[in-house]
């Protein structure tokens, strides 16, 4: 068993540092291929064979009243058949409970933290006020651990004057003033997002209003939350990560540098490897999450249904799109969630249906497979209508900013800069309309909290394919600027900003701005 550790910030970085727009890129190979770029980690036990294991799906939580309970913790689970492989987990499952909620109902989620180290929850996608957003250094210490400014710089957090720090439990208080949507909630310690995720903790939370309930959308077991995460496992079945803290997760059998962000060689559907589903021959909706710490999909049907297009999406990020977009293939960046309708009426019964990774290679180019089972009554179906969408006028912003994505000598930066949480890089005030620039050198998923926002162009032309509807992460190509405009509205503080490559944010790419 091998171990090592890495800098956070004492990596190697692009030559160069901050370079402009127009030449991000340039002499830089790498930077501009779309291929997956990362640290390539390969499993060391036999891997099942794919489409073996039925697909699960998280339970839903049960809440008193209005008010739920998550218990942080280890646990052994076996997600590879008859292999123990120890996680951590919302209520020690991966992934954690589903919260439902409706729109507009206060939803209060206590979390305990049994585990060995202090955790943050943010809810990704959440219209959130400051202190329950989860911030990257507002730590929850295990019960026992002494929740103090020194303790967290002991472990690795920046100096931070503004922190909340709770010992054994904090509850999390989420208004909910926004639209139906797929949310999921996820650890958010600063340095160490990516080791948490990794282990397992990440659960979905959807929210509901009557204007999506009373569309004809597939619903009940046909209205399907889909997990998408990649790993490797250890010959032991120990999940196989390169750790910043070798402490809290060891790394068998791995050499060279995770700065890039990690790849696994297995694909994950709910927590199960390329699991299987037995479908109705009728529509159903699938909420698909790229839970993956650095892994883009590609994801498309094989064989498409007659007439091609079988992927039609009615929702992104923020909720339901206008109008439904047909798509053969559509691509997730770490933390995008897009709102699915597949109709299997389309093909034959018995027959199966592969969903590819049309991004992966080898192990990682199959994500699970449909088998249509029998005939079913279907009273859906998908409206040319969805909602409507107040679009955005960007002769109304107030101020446009741009911040650049980079790698440089300081790690990867947002405008040259490292994280630090004492720093504020943006002033919005509240109820202000914002033009926000972002250029990348490479594939970086940049989300913001707090807001939705629309995608006003790429390169300054047209959006992409797969940016339509309110959105709160944006996949970013090498060599590539995307404009984007979103309201500040509701809640003044500190939120932040970063790149949801979780090895890149854990690097320093991330940044703060205070609503005023």
């Amino acid at each position: 068993m091998s171990r090592f550790t890495f800098s956070r910030r004492g990596f190697l970085g692009v030559a160069g540092g901050v370079v402009a727009a127009a030449g991000v890129g340039a002499g830089i190979p790498w930077l501009a291929r779309p291929a997956e770029i990362g640290t390539q980690l390969t499993s060391r036990l036999p891997l099942p064979q794919p489409f073996t294991v039925p697909l699960p799906v998280p339970p839903v939580a049960t809440p008193t009243g209005d008010h739920y309970e998550i218990t942080q913790q280890v646990a052994t689970k076996e997600i590879l058949p008859g292999v123990p492989t120890e996680i951590w987990g919302f209520n020690g499952i991966y992934p954690g409970p589903t919260i439902v909620s409706q729109s507009g109902q206060r939803t209060i989620v206590r979390h305990r933290n049994h585990l060995p180290a202090p955790t943050v929850v943010h809810l990704h996608g959440g219209h959130t006020p400051p202190l329950s957003d989860g911030y990257p250094t507002d730590l929850v210490f295990p019960a026992g651990m002494a929740a103090t400014p020194a303790m967290a710089q002991s472990m690795g957090m920046a100096p931070d004057p503004r922190a909340v720090l709770a010992e054994g439990t904090r509850d999390y208080d989420y208004p909910l003033r926004q639209r139906a949507t797929t949310l999921w909630y996820h650890d958010h310690r600063m340095g160490f997002t990516g080791a948490s995720v990794y282990r397992g903790l990440a659960g979905f939370h959807l929210i509901h209003d009557q204007e999506e309930l009373a569309l004809p959308l597939p619903r009940g077991d046909r209205d399907v939350p889909i997990m998408l995460a990649d790993r490797a496992f250890a010959a032991d079945g120990s999940l196989v990560y390169p750790a910043v803290d070798p402490t809290l997760l060891h790394t068998p059998g791995v050499t060279g540098s995770a700065v890039q962000g990690v790849l696994g060689d297995v694909i994950l559907a709910n927590g199960a490897p390329w699991p299987a589903m037995e479908v109705d021959a009728a529509r159903y909706r699938f909420r698909f999450l790229n839970a993956s710490n650095a892994r883009r999909y590609g994801l498309a049907l094989d064989p498409p249904p007659p007439g091609g297009a079988g992927l039609i999406q009615i929702g992104s990020d923020g909720g339901l799109l206008r109008a439904p977009i047909p798509h053969d293939q559509i691509q997730l960046s770490p933390a995008e969630r897009f709102d699915v309708v597949i109709d299997f009426s389309r093909y034959r019964v018995g027959q199966q249906v592969v969903l590819r990774n049309l991004l992966g290679t080898g192990t990682t180019a199959n994500v699970m497979r449909f088998h249509i089972v029998r005939p079913a009554t279907d009273d859906t179906h998908i409206p040319a209508r969805l909602t409507e969408i107040d679009t955005l006028n960007p002769s109304q912003a107030t101020t446009t900013r741009d911040f650049s994505f980079l790698s440089s000598a300081n790690g990867w930066t947002i405008n040259g800069q490292a994280f630090d949480p004492r720093l504020i890089n943006a002033n919005p005030t509240l109820g202000d309309t914002e033009i926000w620039r972002f250029v990348s050198d490479f594939h970086h998923s940049i989300h913001l909290h707090l807001v939705q926002f629309q995608v006003l162009s790429r390169d300054g032309r047209a959006p992409g394919p797969y940016d339509a509807g309110w959105k709160d992460t944006v996949d970013t190509l090498p060599a590539q600027a995307i404009t984007v405009i979103a309201r500040f509205t509701d809640y003044r503080g500190r939120f932040i900003y970063h790149c949801h490559n979780l090895e890149h944010e854990d690097m320093g790419m991330m940044a703060n701005f205070e609503v005023g």
